[in-house]
């Protein structure tokens, strides 16, 4: 069924380009938004991760499941963009020192509610996407494949061209730090 998706896809038809994005728009939408942490750069990231998948369908060589190619695009597209405002912002810090204005950047803190959180929960997560920021980034990616997308090691691994081992070792690693990161937050802000 896969592959005459791809070959439908390869003659772009639009009947199966509207099958793909709502097949796999919330894997898309939701990927974007654990790692960008802003609603509408979600909704962006996924329109763009759609159009490069329609534009470079031909690349795809069928040894994935569609979704993990989704996957991989949605990652590497929000990273880039992530690097990419990082960027934007160390000039800006720069352009502010030698401008002298005294301006100060603002810190982008995630105040986005995630479908997959309660709305109970909303201020336990923003404070956890926090921690989850702070995790070296393919911790952060493989935490947040497993926690918010509820991929399996085994898919992780796919996704991210991993060892299933490398994988363990990555939300191992995750795990203790987001303790450390949590416990500390908790031991500074008792009530």
């Amino acid at each position: 069924m896969e592959s005459e998706l791809v070959n439908q896809l390869r003659k772009n038809d639009p009947v199966a380009c509207r099958f793909l994005v709502e097949k796999h728009g919330d894997l898309v939408f939701n990927t974007a938004l654990g790692l960008l942490q802003h609603r509408s750069d979600a909704e962006d990231m996924a329109q763009e991760v759609f159009a490069y998948a329609f534009q470079s369908v031909e690349k795809f060589r069928g040894d994935a499941k569609i979704a993990t190619w989704l996957y991989r695009i949605t990652l590497s597209k929000s990273l880039d963009f992530i690097k990419a405002k990082k960027r934007l912002k160390r000039f800006g810090l720069l352009l502010s020192i030698f401008e002298g204005d005294g301006a100060k950047l603002a810190v982008d803190k995630p105040h986005f509610h995630h479908p997959g959180v309660l709305m109970e929960n909303q201020e336990k997560a923003q404070i956890l996407f926090l921690a989850i920021e702070k995790l070296p980034e393919r911790q952060k990616i493989a935490f947040l494949l497993h926690k918010l997308e509820d991929l399996s090691y085994t898919e992780i691994a796919d996704v991210l061209q991993l060892s299933l081992s490398a994988v363990e070792s990555l939300l191992f690693r995750a795990r203790q730090n987001l303790r450390q990161y949590l416990g500390s937050w908790y031991e500074q802000n008792r009530f």
